[in-house]
């Protein structure tokens, strides 16, 4: 007869039996797998034989994820982080060494940039910094130098400069780089960037793909040796996702695409709307005609038939235009992030691209008075009117800069 502790584990850990298929992907909160026999156990470690045995290299949950996002993009596998930052930092380590150089677009999220600069260039990888809508400066950055990778966002972030993936993906085949491309703004109802010839797709899937603002986590997709040599930096270096959170956003692809198709005609129709308000100098959004890439998005995304719901617009007055405009809104929480079902309002120089100076910014096209809009699910009219209390507290501020430091 076993002691009392012992019958505990063992009551506590013995899983049920079900015959019946669930609906819902289980969350498999288990660091640990039982093996059958040692030798089974060191096959699943080694990656010779499927299976799990500890959830940092792999668990049930995560893994439904990933052949989730992998299958909406029409890759052949895919692996999930814990972020979105883990998966683009190893979706550039399993392809560049010391030495190596990248190309990537100038209109890019400060992080990444961050990333790119201050990590991997301590590390000895270079990276050059390039419009990606010149595309005879793309080939000219390319051909520069051997070149491993060509980093781009589809729909960038905060300027909402669309790439032209297929056009990218031709120059950096013929210079021997591979495309990673950033997704997450456009989300796989959008674009799926593999079709147009990317090698690697990276997702901070607590954006769209979650949609909720409550779970953290970040899924690279792509060929079966590109996703094992993925897989292989994160194994050592740990962004392993969890399972809750690989749930949640697995509960949040189950409709994705009727949030994206909701957000796009809010951001379309508030997009417009702005264009004719006093105050507002430019509006930048792919569905709009006078967009610069305007004819670039509707081929991308015209299966979709929406341009998404991410938009900015710079207003005159600069920084102090911008901070009385969210001061005075109602319905945005003052916070960051993106892709939710709340809409979300930011300033990037102050807080996505605050690692910027003011030289970065003005390179990166990022104007004193940029405003970032991730439009949510809210009701077009009560957007618009919040909007219009904004633009109202800027134009005060404007004309009387004493009364918006007040």
């Amino acid at each position: 007869m076993s002691g009392f502790s012992t019958r505990a584990i063992r009551a506590a850990s013995r899983v049920p039996p079900v015959e019946q298929r669930p609906t819902a992907v289980p969350i498999y909160q288990s660091v640990t797998f039982d093996a059958r026999d040692a030798a089974e156990l060191g096959e699943i470690l080694s990656g010779s034989r499927p299976g799990y045995a500890y959830s940092r290299i792999d668990n049930p949950t995560t893994a439904a994820l990933a052949a989730a996002v992998a299958e909406l993009e029409g890759a052949e596998a895919g692996f999930a982080f814990a972020t979105g930052m883990a998966a683009i930092h190893a979706a550039l380590l399993s392809l560049v060494s010391a030495g190596d150089r990248i190309v990537a677009t100038q209109a890019i999220y400060g992080s990444s940039r961050d990333l790119l600069t201050q990590i991997l260039g301590r590390l000895g990888v270079a990276t050059v910094f390039v419009d990606v809508t010149d595309l005879a400066a793309v080939e000219a950055a390319l051909a520069a130098a051997p070149t491993r990778v060509l980093y781009v966002e589809t729909i960038s972030n905060p300027t909402i400069v669309v790439a032209d993936l297929a056009a990218l993906a031709d120059l950096a085949h013929r210079h021997g780089a591979s495309l990673v491309v950033d997704n997450t703004f456009a989300s796989p109802y959008l674009c799926r960037p593999l079709e147009l010839g990317a090698d690697l797709v990276v997702h901070s899937a607590t954006k769209y793909l979650g949609g909720h603002s409550d779970a953290l986590a970040g899924v690279v997709v792509g060929s079966e040796e590109g996703i094992a040599a993925v897989r292989h930096v994160q194994v050592d270096t740990g962004g392993s996702a969890s399972p809750l959170p690989a749930f949640l956003v697995l509960r949040g692809i189950a409709t994705l695409g009727l949030r994206v198709a909701r957000h796009s005609a809010t951001a379309a129709d508030l997009a417009a709307w702005l264009e004719a308000r006093s105050g507002v100098q430019r509006v930048y959004y792919p569905g709009l005609a006078g967009h610069p890439q305007h004819a670039v998005a509707r081929r991308q995304f015209g299966a979709a038939g929406a341009y998404g719901g991410m938009l900015a617009f710079e207003l005159e007055g600069g920084r102090a235009a911008g901070a009385a405009f969210l001061d005075a809104l109602e319905i945005p929480a003052r916070t960051a992030s993106l892709g939710s079902v709340h809409t979300m309002v930011v300033h990037p120089p102050s807080t996505t691209h605050r690692q910027l100076d003011a030289a970065a910014l003005a390179e990166a096209g990022i104007a004193e008075g940029l405003l970032r809009c991730s439009v949510g699910l809210e009701d077009a009219d009560d957007l618009r009117a919040d909007f219009d209390r904004g633009l109202e507290a800027a134009r005060r501020a404007v004309r009387d800069p004493a009364a918006g430091r007040a």
